[in-house]
Parts: C-alpha cells; structure tokens; sequence
C-alpha cells in the first residue's frame, strides 16, 4: 500500500504523522535489528533489553524518517511517489514535523542511555545523523554513488540489534551490516530505474539518471553477485550452517535471475518486479539466518 493510500484511508492527524515515520520502512529495519539480538548469543536473551532496545531502534529510524521527510518536502512535492505524503499535503506544518522527529530521536537516546547501554546510543545517532542529514542533505543531492555511500547507515539495524545485547561489535555483526551495505545499492536502483523521470524532474542525480538505464542495470547485476559472495561468509565463518547456506544459495541464485533478466530486457518493465524481489530476498534471508541459528542450537542441547 502506497503511503498515499495510507494517509486517505486513515486520515486522522496522528495516522499522518505516523506516515512520516515511514512504518513500512521502518518494519524492516526493527526487523532486521531483531534478528541482530536473537543471533548476538546462544541462549536466552534479557527480554527487558530486548523490548526497550527495539523500541528505542524503532524510534531512531522513525526520527531519521521524519527528519527526511522535512528536509525532503520540496522534492516530494514534485515527484509522483511522494507528493501525497504529509508535507507537499499541507497536512502538517514544517515546524510540527521537524518537533515530531526531533522528540523521537531524543526518546530514542534517553530510552536507549539509561535501560539498553551508552554505545547502541551513540550508534544509533550516528545512524540517524547519517540517513538524515549526510545521505538526505548532501549525498542524496550531490553524488550519482548516494545510494551505495548512504547503505553505511541503511545497514546498521542488525549491528544496533547485536550491540543491544552485547555492548560490543563483533565480526558476526559486521557480516550482518555488510550483507545489508551490498543489498542495498540493487535494491533502490531497480526503483530509480523505473522512477528515473521523476528523479530528473526533481534534480536527483540518481544512476539511471546520470548513467543511463542500461549502465544502472549492469551495476545492479554486478552488486547481486558481489551479494552471493558476501551472503556465504556466515557460513564460512561457521556463523551459521548448512539450512543457511541453502537458503543463501537459493535466495541468491534468485536474485541473479531477476537482475539477469532485468539487464536483458529492453526496458524497464522488469524493474520493479525486481525491486519487490529484493525486500522478498532480504526478509527471507535473515529469517533462514533466524531459523539456522536456532536449529544449531537445539542440536547442541546435549539429549538426557
């Protein structure tokens, strides 16, 4: 459902400034987060943490949303997917959306300081301070690369989900954000291959628009096999075993059809069928890595 759809259909204020938040976005990002707590230990984790971590994660992406939807207004206004969204509305004042996002971010970092721990914090800011204000305000305007630069802070959830529990990053939370970090670029391009009018008509320098179609389609194949590789280092690690393995093999060799087939076709009729893939492909991906590290477990339970 479009974000515009949502805001008719449930047109009551505070069903506006939860489309700022951008849910559907941000539902992704909990749950990739999640996951990053579940697969951070073997055990148990402390179900006290692992509530006010992921509220406090949610609220910092909702603020980053928020904050992108403020600075983003003029071009929401002129592009077709984002000019029924709150502000080129009118629904809500800049002022009020700017307050919103701000209360957000500062109930994120004190909910986060005082019950998860000091370092998902800062992260956490670090996160926001990069979608936000370095991918929206600079990168977003100035850089044909802006979607693979601003996938820094786009692949932090599942690192933020482990620090939550451990206080610490480890090599297995790096391999969660590097797997996001090289996603991402194919999955948004898919997208600005099919929006690449409106990017131009709102002055984006997105890759389609500055490279042209065909160039944005060898990149997305080029990234979806650099994502094969890159999904086989849990395994490699021994990280997780075999039931992922399988499923990244599976996922993956998906992942390359769609991008093969989208790069063979002459136009962009295959995009976003391609983009649907991916957030199909990375939901999967992580739940097989959910499933794997839980099988492992009960296999280890020594039997009575």
């Amino acid at each position: 459902m479009s974000e515009t759809l949502l805001l008719r259909q449930v047109p009551s204020l505070w069903r506006r400034y939860l489309v700022l938040c951008k849910p559907k976005v941000v539902s992704l990002i909990l749950f990739t987060a999640v996951v990053g707590m579940l697969l951070s230990t073997p055990g148990m984790i402390p179900v006290d943490r692992f509530i006010m971590g992921s509220l406090g994660i949610a609220l910092a992406a909702a603020s980053g949303a928020a904050i992108n939807h403020w600075f983003d207004q003029r071009i929401d206004a002129v592009m077709e997917r984002t000019q029924g969204r709150p502000l080129p509305q009118g629904e809500i004042a800049p002022w009020q959306a700017l307050t919103f996002a701000i209360g957000l971010g500062l109930a994120s970092m004190l909910l986060l300081t005082l019950w998860v721990n000091t370092l998902t914090a800062v992260l956490s800011l670090l996160s926001i301070i990069g979608y936000a204000v370095i991918y929206t305000v600079y990168l977003k305007r100035r850089t044909p690369h802006n979607i693979v630069l601003g996938g820094i802070a786009g692949a932090a959830p599942p690192v933020l989900g482990w620090v939550a529990i451990t206080g610490e990053v480890s090599t297995e939370a790096f391999l969660l954000f590097l797997i996001i970090f090289t996603w991402t670029p194919p999955h948004f391009w898919a997208l600005a291959i099919r929006r690449r009018a409106e990017y131009a008509r709102a002055g984006l320098p997105m890759l389609p628009v500055t490279h042209g179609v065909a160039f944005t389609k060898l990149n997305i194949l080029i990234y979806t096999l650099m994502l094969l590789a890159v999904t086989l280092l849990p395994f490699a690690i021994k990280m997780s075993g075999l039931l992922y393995l399988a499923a990244a093999l599976v996922l993956g060799g998906g992942f390359i059809v769609q991008a093969w087939s989208l790069y063979r076709s002459p136009g962009d009729e295959l995009a976003m069928k391609t983009f649907g893939y991916s957030i199909f492909y990375l939901s999967a991906l992580f739940a097989a890595l959910l499933l794997d590290h839980y099988l492992q477990v009960l296999l280890s339970v020594p039997s009575t």
